[in-house]
């Protein structure tokens, strides 16, 4: 789990990619190596999720997780397939029961101290913070997380290029994902240079202090 939260800190960003044809994750590989960015979470929001990830795992540089996951089934799947970490969008007791039992890092959405609390029974102390933008952005973030001294967060949903150095600013967020520099339609109609050059801004904007 450090190794994973290490890798996660150390990119600052995630990107979260929702992929309809598996076919793309190959040129999607690449244009996240050559952007800089060698991470993605891909969403189970499609059937080609676990064939993606498949085909992404091939790619050993590739630091790959799986995300909207829903039940112990799709866990299975996703890990099955080569994702060395789990995502869900909110807290499901029996996804996170299972990844804590089965040692697979996994990182559940949680908005509100109950969620956090209900966490932290189960031994974690990185959540995902969604949907963030939507419910008050960062200011909320630091409201809801202050009284636990223990947690980091990744927070998710609305986070872009003009507002990720606010949530980066703040000491308990480690990461952000955010689909911008990976859009679904990016990847549908094969802008592979596009995302390499999305990317690479993305890099370079949160990689300078401050």
């Amino acid at each position: 789990m450090n190794e994973i939260l290490n890798r996660i800190k150390s990119l600052r960003i995630i990107p979260v990619v929702i992929i309809d044809d598996a076919t793309n994750a190959g040129p999607l590989a690449e244009s996240l190596l050559e952007g800089g960015l060698p991470c993605a979470e891909v969403t189970f929001r499609t059937n080609a999720a676990a064939e993606a990830i498949r085909k992404l795992s091939r790619y050993k540089e590739i630091f790959l997780g799986a995300g909207t996951i829903l039940s112990v089934d799709q866990v299975k799947s996703a890990v099955d397939s080569g994702a060395t970490f789990i995502v869900s969008p909110g807290f499901n007791p029996k996804v996170v029961g299972y990844c804590v039992d089965h040692k697979i890092p996994v990182f559940p959405g949680v908005l509100t101290p109950t969620e956090i609390e209900m966490g932290l029974a189960f031994g974690l102390e990185v959540f995902k913070y969604f949907p963030a933008e939507s419910f008050g952005g960062v200011n909320t973030l630091k409201a809801v997380s202050t009284p636990y001294a223990m947690t980091k967060f990744i927070p998710t949903g609305g986070i872009n290029e003009k507002n990720i150095s606010s949530y980066l600013s703040y000491n308990k967020v480690i990461a952000c994902g955010g689909t911008w520099m990976v859009a679904k339609e990016l990847i549908n109609e094969g802008r592979f240079k596009d995302i390499t050059l999305l990317v690479s801004e993305a890099v370079k904007m949160v990689k300078i202090p401050g």
